[in-house]
């Protein structure tokens, strides 16, 4: 990581950095998606949330004129980025519990649209709220308070976090709500609860990796994290194996150093959108040969008998 900082271009750290906060995203959506079952496309709605909170936030109270409608005791707050993103990711929890109450009571590909949903209602109040988010102009000049090892260190919690719960008698229970979930109930298991707190576990992840993004990249608008980021998240879980850690870090990095390497030449050749074509074929190539992704719902070995070690 050193060596990155001290010798790579501030072009490269910055790819980096968006390579490890991409990757604690699909660490976080195999979590509350792969463990659980549940079809949720709402991350990006999470990541909008949280990349405006944080932003405003950490917005110098000399700019905040702008923000016509913000509230007096916001307005005159400047914080630093660990609080900020913080609050950001609680904000997106508590959002995430109110909403599961009724979404999540749908099942499949209707809990799939009901979430799709989540992500054009927030884009929309983004857009609308001009007095908070200055509309479809977005936040910029965003201080960039987010390096390298922030990123790192979101990507190294959420990669804990998830494989101490994975192996966990709670994540058992995840798994047993992912398999059948009459028969879970059957056992005692409280399988609405087990995919809330999955659900809200996922939204505080995608929230606090926004308020890292916007302090990486330095911009927001309503339509940073669009349908199209839902699209690469799912496609990540899946090609990396539904529930598995280490196959949705694989693919997340795999994913986002193809999509960076295609972009000078979609822009030299003008054809814009070449990698998600890659990106989706891919996908239905995994689907047709390994259906269960590189490594279904299992890790490697050497790292369980690594993680038990260390254990004992």
């Amino acid at each position: 990581m050193f060596a990155v900082q001290s010798v790579a271009s501030p072009y490269f750290v910055t790819l980096v950095a968006v390579l490890f906060l991409n990757a604690a995203l699909a660490v976080s959506l195999t979590v509350s998606n792969g463990l659980t079952g549940i079809f949720s496309l709402g991350h990006p709605a999470f990541m909008t949330i949280g990349a405006y909170v944080a932003a405003i936030l950490t917005f110098p109270v000399g700019r905040k004129s702008m923000l016509s409608d913000l509230p007096e005791m916001m307005s005159q707050v400047e914080l630093s980025l660990l609080p900020s993103a913080l609050i950001a990711g609680l904000v997106g929890a508590v959002l995430a519990l109110l909403i599961g109450i009724p979404v999540l009571r749908l099942r499949g590909h209707y809990l799939a649209v009901a979430t799709l949903g989540l992500i054009v209602i927030v884009q929309s109040l983004a857009t609308n709220l001009d007095g908070w988010t200055r509309g479809g102009s977005g936040l910029n000049g965003v201080p960039r308070l987010t390096g390298v090892w922030w990123a790192f260190g979101l990507l190294a919690f959420v990669v804990i976090a998830g494989w101490r719960l994975k192996f966990s008698s709670f994540g058992r229970a995840m798994l047993a709500t992912r398999e059948n979930e009459l028969a879970a109930e059957c056992t005692g298991i409280r399988t609405f609860r087990i995919r809330m707190l999955a659900f809200v576990f996922g939204a505080f992840l995608a929230a606090l990796a926004g308020a890292l993004m916007v302090h990486l990249i330095g911009v927001v608008t309503p339509k940073s994290y669009s349908i199209i980021l839902a699209f690469n998240l799912v496609v990540m879980v899946v090609i990396g194996g539904q529930g598995s850690i280490v196959g949705a870090l694989i693919a997340a990095a795999a994913i986002t150093a193809l999509s960076e390497a295609l972009r000078p030449v979609e822009e030299s050749v003008g054809l814009y959108g070449l990698s998600q074509v890659i990106v989706a074929l891919a996908l239905i190539l995994i689907l047709y040969l390994r259906p269960q992704g590189l490594f279904g719902s299992g890790e490697p070995g050497f790292l369980r008998n690594l993680f038990e070690g260390r254990r004992m």
